[in-house]
């Protein structure tokens, strides 16, 4: 299991990401957040961009990586399908996004922000998980 939705909030989406290891978690908890933001699987990488995010601790960074994709859904007017991350550290990382312009008809939630409510970033036996919370 990459990630799912956890349904127990009326203004908030709350899921959980998992991963072998930190490039994975970082993957998987942008593909969860956009299946929030757009129908994902409907999204083509027909377009790619480098995104290159850093913060004091892997934590932190983690909020940085998805509040900088919220942002560019804004700025870029795209909606995002495929993430791969090309290097990280404990502070920061680097990645590729594909994904495709924005279109009415493959929206879902607009996405305003991630909040600390419930978050939780650790290491488990099985790699790393992530529990975010995302204002709507």
């Amino acid at each position: 299991m990459k990630y799912r939705i956890i349904d127990d909030l009326t203004s908030d989406v709350l899921f959980k990401a998992r991963g072998k290891d930190m490039k994975d978690v970082f993957e998987n908890a942008a593909l969860a957040m956009f299946s929030v933001i757009c129908e994902v699987e409907r999204v083509k990488p027909e377009k790619m961009l480098e995104v290159e995010v850093q913060a004091e601790s892997a934590d932190r960074l983690m909020i940085n990586w998805l509040q900088e994709l919220i942002g560019l859904v804004d700025t870029e007017s795209m909606f995002f399908s495929k993430f791969e991350v090309t290097e990280i550290g404990e502070k920061r990382l680097k990645a590729r996004i594909y994904g495709e312009d924005m279109t009415p008809e493959k929206g879902e939630t607009v996405v305003k922000a991630v909040t600390y409510y419930k978050y939780k970033f650790q290491k488990t036996k099985e790699g790393y998980s992530v529990t975010v919370s995302l204002d709507i």
